[in-house]
């Protein structure tokens, strides 16, 4: 009889559980040096627990680089996470105007960058996780596995170990596909797409003035490029394609609409496509790419066409968790995110205005020790906001220290009109230009905080 017949195999529970000595001597990893990866740095550095950051740029924040042209729609005072501001005042740094929307690349110079100074060299640029295990086990070998370091596997070779790893490596190089339905458009891996939020009046300017521009897209990303496209030449043809019968989800509720920055970028966006400089394409069903043209089929079949020379893709990004495939993860089927946190973000029943305060307990997967945090937290739902991710991250990390009372007392200071919104002001305005996601806005006035407790409901 075969070795490998069932009732000759011995249970892998019998076998001897891999030693490798001592784990807590070994450093808590954290994956992405993006804001909430840095904001979990700051917090094991006020903790005292040692850390390891492996960023897979060649610079802090490599994919806030990538949108650097971009203006956020919160002000700093949102954008700060409390541990980071307190290690760097503790350096001297001068914090910028709590005020002010800051571009990407204000995110990186006048914050995000400093941070990471501070951390030397436990922060290591152009360190790509590609594989994370356990020392000795693979995913289905459970005996012991609790007891032995994670392992984690870089794209040059090396290997490392931790004791516990926190994932804020975010979803910007994951980004969803062309085609509807879920599914990459036939030819899609051959079409040159171009990502969502190039610099339009910057650095990619040549790449779209003077040419038929297609963006497909209905959240903010394709309506901040929509509004750069705009500014360029007017011989710039702009079409917009959605799937949706109307816009009116991207337009918002302009002048009532709840969140101001969002209304005013809705309004904006309206009125280019009411006078016809931005040309609407709605029931817009990516189906195949052939060269130039893009072709779409809806549900009942009816096909429609465009022909542009350039196409952007701004249809929202997606997790991998590939790198994590052998490691025991709870996801929920519908989002990628964790079971427990799904219904808290999904995008069905939640804006980014009414998710509550989560942690520890809502990040937790089957495999002791490994949190997914930031925007890869929440999968494929599109209510992330920084502010979220710097409470995620106090919170796992307070657990990781052992203090698992400040762990679960999960709570968020928001302003009550929600922090993804701001008042259009005149200073900023004239300063940066229009106030749409590629200029901002200034919050001139304090807003009122309701602080959210881990019962309570999130204003944004």
């Amino acid at each position: 009889m075969s070795d490998s017949c069932c009732g000759t195999t011995p249970s892998l529970e019998l076998e001897q559980p891999v030693t490798t000595g001592a784990t807590d001597t070994l450093p808590v990893v954290v994956i992405g040096a993006g804001p909430v990866g840095l904001a979990a740095a700051a917090h094991l550095a006020e903790r005292g627990q040692d850390f390891l950051v492996l960023e897979a740029g060649e610079q802090v924040a490599a994919s806030i680089a990538q949108w650097g042209h971009v203006r956020v729609f919160s002000p700093w005072r949102f954008n700060l996470d409390a541990a980071a501001k307190r290690l760097l005042e503790a350096d001297d740094w001068t914090a910028p105007d709590e005020d002010w929307l800051p571009t990407g690349a204000e995110l990186i110079s006048d914050y995000l960058a400093p941070l990471a100074k501070l951390f030397g060299d436990k922060v290591r640029l152009g360190s790509k996780v590609t594989a994370i295990s356990r020392v000795g086990y693979d995913r289905v070998r459970t005996n012991g596995r609790e007891g032995v370091p994670f392992l984690i596997r870089l794209a040059g070779g090396e290997e490392l170990q931790a004791r516990a790893i926190v994932d804020a490596s975010g979803s910007y190089t994951t980004p969803n596909v062309l085609g509807a339905s879920g599914l990459p458009a036939y030819g899609e891996g051959q079409a040159e797409i171009d990502h969502a939020l190039p610099d339009v009046l910057g650095a990619d300017r040549d790449r779209y003035e003077g040419k038929h521009v297609l963006v497909v897209g209905a959240g903010h990303s394709a309506a901040t490029t929509l509004l750069g496209l705009a500014q360029l030449s007017a011989d710039t043809r702009i079409t917009w394609a959605i799937r949706a019968g109307t816009a009116g989800r991207t337009y918002g509720g302009g002048e009532a609409d709840a969140l101001p920055a969002r209304g005013a970028l809705g309004t904006r966006l309206r009125a280019h496509v009411e006078s016809g400089r931005i040309d609407l394409v709605t029931g817009f069903y990516v189906h195949r790419i052939e060269g130039d043209t893009v072709i779409s089929r809806d549900p009942s079949g009816h096909e429609q066409t465009v022909v542009a020379d350039r196409i952007i893709s701004a249809t929202g990004y997606r997790p991998d968790h590939t790198i994590a495939s052998e490691l025991r993860l709870d996801l929920d089927p519908i989002l990628g995110s964790t079971r427990a946190l799904a219904p808290l973000i999904d995008p069905n029943q939640h804006s980014c205005g009414t998710v509550p305060g989560h942690g520890v307990d809502e990040l937790a997967h089957p495999e002791p020790g490994y949190y997914a945090v930031g925007v890869k937290s929440y999968g494929r739902a599109p209510t992330f906001l920084m502010a979220t991710g710097y409470e995620q991250v106090r919170s796992v990390v307070a657990a990781l220290a052992g203090d698992w009372e400040a762990a679960r007392e999960t709570h968020l200071d928001l302003p009550e009109t929600g922090v993804c919104s701001s008042n259009l002001a005149e200073a900023q305005e004239q300063r940066v230009g229009l106030a749409t996601g590629l200029s901002g806005g200034l919050l001139t006035t304090p807003l009122p905080l309701a602080t959210v407790n881990s019962g309570g409901g999130c204003c944004g």
